[in-house]
């Protein structure tokens, strides 16, 4: 495996910023690329080299990825940071990085792709033994088997788009005459929003906390926790606050979730 010496930061403001410091502090040269918008921004002053990769639109700059590798192949770089949001998510990317012989700091494709599709994620995690909320073993064939499986689990019940996020594609089902409607107008949705109708359902828990994990993985199998953040408060399904640590969890229930929590990651 090659050093890494150059990292191009594919990302923007404060994201860039953290990232090209601890860049520096590790002796390695840090590139950042700006759109014509942020050509007077603080992250771009402090970068080793900066480069403009188009207009103020996140379409013409951030989120194009022939501008993104042509900025990598300019300035020499060895791997690719690409932060959150943005591309750092993307697939299609990540492979085009690896055809490029750039080196991806995040996710394999594989992981990726597992991982994107929430009925499968779910599935990989019941064979490695994480508990997981009562529901579908994977997607949900037809409103048919919805009814029944509503019925196992009992009302009630919470219906999600299996390639969704932030809200969308996902419907609460109090009653079994409401099911129906409940599901197709989900499934138009998910189709609308994400191009894929796939639908899963699960136990719907009322009035839970929403406690999120952090975990920090590498290449070769190793993972650790960085502490926990309780994210409960939110505004349509969006997260407002998080606060960490947890004040909600006693020590015993904390270690577990840690645990759980690498243990899901190592999977």
């Amino acid at each position: 495996m090659r050093e890494i010496k150059r990292i191009l930061i594919a990302n923007r403001g404060e994201i860039a910023l953290r990232a090209l410091r601890t860049i520096q502090e590790m002796g390695k040269e840090a590139v950042v690329v700006h759109s014509t918008a942020d050509k007077d921004a603080l992250y771009v002053k402090y970068a080793d080299a900066s480069i403009c990769i188009g207009g103020a639109r996140s379409s013409e700059s951030y989120l194009h990825i022939p501008a993104i590798i042509t900025a990598c192949e300019i300035s020499e770089a060895d791997a690719i940071f690409p932060g959150y949001g943005f591309l750092s998510e993307n697939q299609n990317f990540v492979e085009i990085c690896e055809k490029h012989n750039i080196k991806f700091i995040g996710p394999s494709v594989e992981a990726m792709a597992l991982m994107s599709d929430k009925s499968k994620a779910k599935q990989m995690m019941m064979r490695a033994g994480i508990p997981v909320v009562p529901g579908s073993d994977g997607a949900i064939k037809d409103i048919e088997a919805a009814k029944k499986l509503a019925v196992q689990i009992g009302y009630p019940v919470i219906i999600k788009a299996a390639a969704g996020g932030g809200g969308r594609g996902m419907r609460v089902v109090e009653k079994e005459e409401d099911l129906e409607k409940s599901f197709w107008s989900a499934e138009s949705e998910a189709m609308s929003a994400f191009g894929d109708g796939t639908m899963y359902m699960e136990k719907y828990i009322s009035n839970p906390r929403h406690i999120e994990v952090q975990v920090l993985g590498d290449e070769y199998g190793n993972v650790i926790h960085v502490g926990e953040r309780d994210c409960s408060m939110q505004r349509r399904h969006q997260k407002l606050i998080e606060e960490s640590p947890a004040v909600i969890l006693d020590d015993k229930t904390r270690a577990q979730l840690h645990q759980t929590a690498v243990n899901a990651a190592k999977a």
